[in-house]
Protein backbone atom coordinates (compact mmCIF):
# COMPACT_ATOMS: atom_id res chain seq x y z
CA UNK A 1 0.00 0.00 0.00
CA UNK A 2 1.31 3.43 -0.87
CA UNK A 3 1.85 5.83 1.33
CA UNK A 4 -0.38 8.10 0.20
CA UNK A 5 -2.92 5.47 0.30
CA UNK A 6 -1.63 5.46 3.85
CA UNK A 7 -2.44 8.94 4.60
CA UNK A 8 -5.74 9.09 3.10
CA UNK A 9 -6.66 5.83 5.29
CA UNK A 10 -5.62 7.65 8.07
CA UNK A 11 -7.41 10.71 7.74
CA UNK A 12 -10.77 8.82 7.52
CA UNK A 13 -12.78 7.48 10.67
CA UNK A 14 -13.39 3.86 11.20
CA UNK A 15 -17.09 4.07 10.50
CA UNK A 16 -15.61 6.07 6.68
CA UNK A 17 -13.34 3.66 6.08
CA UNK A 18 -16.06 0.70 6.50
CA UNK A 19 -18.48 2.25 4.63
CA UNK A 20 -16.51 3.05 2.06
CA UNK A 21 -15.25 -0.51 1.55
CA UNK A 22 -18.87 -1.31 1.73
CA UNK A 23 -19.84 0.88 -1.33
CA UNK A 24 -16.61 -0.64 -3.44
CA UNK A 25 -18.54 -4.04 -2.76
CA UNK A 26 -21.68 -2.75 -3.87
CA UNK A 27 -19.84 -1.44 -6.80
CA UNK A 28 -18.18 -4.73 -7.90
CA UNK A 29 -21.80 -6.29 -7.15
CA UNK A 30 -23.41 -4.55 -9.93
CA UNK A 31 -20.64 -5.26 -12.38
CA UNK A 32 -20.83 -9.02 -11.54
CA UNK A 33 -24.62 -8.99 -11.74
CA UNK A 34 -25.08 -10.21 -8.42
CA UNK A 35 -27.14 -9.25 -5.20
CA UNK A 36 -24.79 -9.27 -2.87
CA UNK A 37 -27.26 -12.21 -0.31
CA UNK A 38 -24.43 -14.42 0.03
CA UNK A 39 -21.82 -11.97 0.11
CA UNK A 40 -19.76 -12.35 4.27
CA UNK A 41 -17.35 -9.41 4.68
CA UNK A 42 -14.91 -10.95 7.33
CA UNK A 43 -12.46 -7.76 9.07
CA UNK A 44 -9.15 -8.68 9.55
CA UNK A 45 -8.45 -7.23 13.05
CA UNK A 46 -4.54 -9.23 13.75
CA UNK A 47 -2.03 -6.65 15.68
CA UNK A 48 -5.17 -4.36 16.59
CA UNK A 49 -6.08 -4.88 19.91
CA UNK A 50 -9.87 -5.97 20.61
CA UNK A 51 -11.29 -2.15 21.80
CA UNK A 52 -10.70 -2.09 17.74
CA UNK A 53 -13.43 -4.94 17.83
CA UNK A 54 -15.58 -3.69 19.90
CA UNK A 55 -15.71 -0.22 17.93
CA UNK A 56 -16.30 -2.57 14.68
CA UNK A 57 -19.21 -4.43 16.18
CA UNK A 58 -20.91 -1.35 17.35
CA UNK A 59 -21.31 -0.39 14.07
CA UNK A 60 -22.68 -3.54 12.52
CA UNK A 61 -19.92 -6.00 11.96
CA UNK A 62 -20.27 -9.83 13.24
CA UNK A 63 -17.24 -11.26 10.95
CA UNK A 64 -13.58 -10.65 11.99
CA UNK A 65 -10.35 -12.44 11.09
CA UNK A 66 -7.67 -13.16 12.67
CA UNK A 67 -4.30 -15.69 11.57
CA UNK A 68 -2.53 -16.02 14.93
CA UNK A 69 -4.25 -18.33 17.60
CA UNK A 70 -2.36 -17.06 20.25
CA UNK A 71 -3.83 -13.46 19.70
CA UNK A 72 -7.26 -14.74 18.21
CA UNK A 73 -7.43 -16.59 21.60
CA UNK A 74 -6.95 -13.63 24.11
CA UNK A 75 -9.10 -11.35 21.85
CA UNK A 76 -11.95 -13.83 21.91
CA UNK A 77 -11.63 -14.55 25.82
CA UNK A 78 -11.67 -10.46 26.30
CA UNK A 79 -14.79 -10.04 23.81
CA UNK A 80 -16.56 -13.77 25.14
CA UNK A 81 -20.04 -11.40 25.85
CA UNK A 82 -20.29 -10.34 22.49
CA UNK A 83 -21.91 -13.88 21.75
CA UNK A 84 -22.96 -13.38 18.29
CA UNK A 85 -19.57 -11.94 16.67
CA UNK A 86 -18.21 -14.91 15.09
CA UNK A 87 -14.40 -15.51 14.88
CA UNK A 88 -12.49 -16.33 11.35
CA UNK A 89 -9.25 -18.06 11.48
CA UNK A 90 -7.70 -17.35 8.37
CA UNK A 91 -3.80 -18.28 8.98
CA UNK A 92 -1.61 -21.03 8.67
CA UNK A 93 -3.02 -23.13 11.54
CA UNK A 94 -0.65 -25.94 13.62
CA UNK A 95 -1.86 -29.14 13.49
CA UNK A 96 -1.51 -28.94 17.26
CA UNK A 97 -3.20 -25.70 17.81
CA UNK A 98 -6.28 -27.31 16.44
CA UNK A 99 -8.06 -28.03 19.48
CA UNK A 100 -7.24 -24.59 21.02
CA UNK A 101 -8.74 -22.98 18.13
CA UNK A 102 -11.93 -24.93 17.38
CA UNK A 103 -13.29 -23.47 21.38
CA UNK A 104 -13.67 -20.28 19.76
CA UNK A 105 -13.03 -20.19 16.15
CA UNK A 106 -16.63 -19.89 13.98
CA UNK A 107 -15.07 -21.00 10.89
CA UNK A 108 -11.20 -22.18 9.96
CA UNK A 109 -10.37 -20.57 6.44
CA UNK A 110 -7.16 -22.64 6.50
CA UNK A 111 -7.38 -26.19 6.16
CA UNK A 112 -4.82 -27.30 3.54
CA UNK A 113 -3.09 -31.08 4.65
CA UNK A 114 -4.88 -34.51 5.77
CA UNK A 115 -2.94 -34.09 9.12
CA UNK A 116 -4.85 -30.78 9.78
CA UNK A 117 -8.15 -32.39 9.11
CA UNK A 118 -7.74 -35.45 11.09
CA UNK A 119 -6.58 -32.85 14.32
CA UNK A 120 -9.48 -30.99 13.16
CA UNK A 121 -12.12 -33.94 13.53
CA UNK A 122 -10.61 -35.24 16.44
CA UNK A 123 -10.96 -32.39 18.32
CA UNK A 124 -14.64 -32.21 17.71
CA UNK A 125 -16.13 -35.32 19.00
CA UNK A 126 -19.10 -34.31 20.75
CA UNK A 127 -19.68 -30.63 19.71
CA UNK A 128 -21.36 -29.00 16.25
CA UNK A 129 -19.66 -29.68 13.15
CA UNK A 130 -17.01 -26.73 12.59
CA UNK A 131 -17.67 -24.97 8.82
CA UNK A 132 -14.07 -24.53 7.01
CA UNK A 133 -12.86 -24.44 3.87
CA UNK A 134 -9.99 -25.93 1.56
CA UNK A 135 -6.90 -23.33 1.28
CA UNK A 136 -5.35 -23.79 -2.45
CA UNK A 137 -2.33 -23.14 -2.94
CA UNK A 138 -2.34 -20.34 -5.99
CA UNK A 139 1.42 -20.19 -6.49
CA UNK A 140 4.33 -22.37 -8.24
CA UNK A 141 5.84 -22.01 -4.47
CA UNK A 142 5.09 -25.36 -2.83
CA UNK A 143 6.04 -23.69 0.68
CA UNK A 144 3.02 -21.17 0.06
CA UNK A 145 0.39 -22.25 2.61
CA UNK A 146 -2.61 -24.07 0.20
CA UNK A 147 -2.94 -27.25 -1.52
CA UNK A 148 -1.80 -27.98 -4.64
CA UNK A 149 -4.19 -28.39 -6.97
CA UNK A 150 -3.25 -31.81 -8.12
CA UNK A 151 -3.91 -32.91 -4.48
CA UNK A 152 -7.61 -30.97 -4.28
CA UNK A 153 -9.86 -34.00 -4.70
CA UNK A 154 -8.31 -35.86 -1.96
CA UNK A 155 -8.33 -33.15 0.45
CA UNK A 156 -11.77 -32.33 -0.19
CA UNK A 157 -12.81 -36.30 -0.02
CA UNK A 158 -11.36 -36.46 3.31
CA UNK A 159 -12.61 -32.93 4.66
CA UNK A 160 -16.06 -34.63 3.58
CA UNK A 161 -15.54 -38.02 5.28
CA UNK A 162 -14.78 -36.41 8.62
CA UNK A 163 -17.76 -36.47 11.41
CA UNK A 164 -17.10 -33.08 12.85
CA UNK A 165 -16.20 -30.67 10.00
CA UNK A 166 -18.69 -29.17 7.19
CA UNK A 167 -17.13 -28.02 3.91
CA UNK A 168 -18.14 -24.40 3.21
CA UNK A 169 -15.69 -24.54 -0.26
CA UNK A 170 -12.41 -22.97 -1.18
CA UNK A 171 -10.13 -20.18 0.04
CA UNK A 172 -7.03 -18.84 -1.75
CA UNK A 173 -5.02 -15.92 -1.63
CA UNK A 174 -3.99 -13.86 -5.62
CA UNK A 175 0.00 -14.16 -5.59
CA UNK A 176 1.65 -11.10 -5.95
CA UNK A 177 2.64 -9.69 -8.85
CA UNK A 178 -0.10 -11.86 -10.99
CA UNK A 179 -3.35 -10.33 -12.14
CA UNK A 180 -5.80 -10.86 -8.98
CA UNK A 181 -8.00 -11.66 -11.76
CA UNK A 182 -6.83 -14.46 -13.25
CA UNK A 183 -5.69 -16.01 -10.50
CA UNK A 184 -9.17 -15.85 -8.77
CA UNK A 185 -10.26 -17.15 -12.34
CA UNK A 186 -7.88 -20.50 -11.39
CA UNK A 187 -9.82 -20.39 -7.86
CA UNK A 188 -13.10 -20.11 -9.10
CA UNK A 189 -12.39 -23.16 -11.53
CA UNK A 190 -11.13 -25.64 -8.33
CA UNK A 191 -14.33 -24.46 -6.57
CA UNK A 192 -16.64 -26.36 -9.65
CA UNK A 193 -14.06 -29.02 -8.96
CA UNK A 194 -15.35 -29.20 -5.27
CA UNK A 195 -18.89 -28.74 -6.19
CA UNK A 196 -18.85 -31.50 -8.10
CA UNK A 197 -17.79 -33.63 -5.15
CA UNK A 198 -20.18 -31.77 -2.94
CA UNK A 199 -22.83 -28.93 -4.68
CA UNK A 200 -23.38 -28.00 -1.19
CA UNK A 201 -19.55 -26.49 -0.95
CA UNK A 202 -19.78 -23.97 -3.14
CA UNK A 203 -18.44 -20.75 -1.06
CA UNK A 204 -15.21 -19.26 -2.41
CA UNK A 205 -13.02 -17.41 0.65
CA UNK A 206 -11.23 -14.55 -1.63
CA UNK A 207 -10.02 -11.34 -1.75
CA UNK A 208 -8.57 -8.68 0.29
CA UNK A 209 -8.18 -4.82 0.98
CA UNK A 210 -6.46 -4.65 -2.72
CA UNK A 211 -8.02 -7.17 -4.45
CA UNK A 212 -11.66 -7.93 -3.09
CA UNK A 213 -13.68 -6.31 -6.38
CA UNK A 214 -11.57 -8.59 -8.58
CA UNK A 215 -12.83 -11.54 -6.49
CA UNK A 216 -16.46 -10.33 -6.82
CA UNK A 217 -15.82 -10.65 -9.93
CA UNK A 218 -15.08 -14.30 -10.34
CA UNK A 219 -17.60 -15.55 -7.80
CA UNK A 220 -15.98 -14.74 -3.85
CA UNK A 221 -18.74 -15.18 -1.05
CA UNK A 222 -15.96 -14.34 2.17
CA UNK A 223 -14.36 -11.24 1.56
CA UNK A 224 -11.19 -10.71 4.07
CA UNK A 225 -10.61 -7.19 4.66
CA UNK A 226 -7.91 -6.13 6.56
CA UNK A 227 -5.91 -2.62 6.75
CA UNK A 228 -8.70 -0.89 3.85
CA UNK A 229 -11.20 -0.99 7.23
CA UNK A 230 -9.07 -1.36 9.95
CA UNK A 231 -6.44 1.40 8.96
CA UNK A 232 -2.85 0.95 9.31
CA UNK A 233 -1.81 -1.86 11.77
CA UNK A 234 0.30 -1.08 14.69
CA UNK A 235 3.52 -1.93 14.95
CA UNK A 236 4.54 -5.57 16.88
CA UNK A 237 7.12 -7.12 18.42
Amino acid sequence: MTSENEQTLGQLSLAERLASVQSGISDALVKSGRTGADITTIVVTKFHPAALVEELYDLGVRDVGENRHQEASAKAAELARLTDLNWHFVGQLQSKKARQVRQYASVVHSVDRPALVTALDAAGEGVPPLPCFVQVNLTEDAARGGVEPAALEPLVEQVLEARSLELLGVMAVAPLGEDPREAFARLRSYSERVVALQPAASRISAGMSHDYREALLEGATHLRIGTAITGIRPTHG
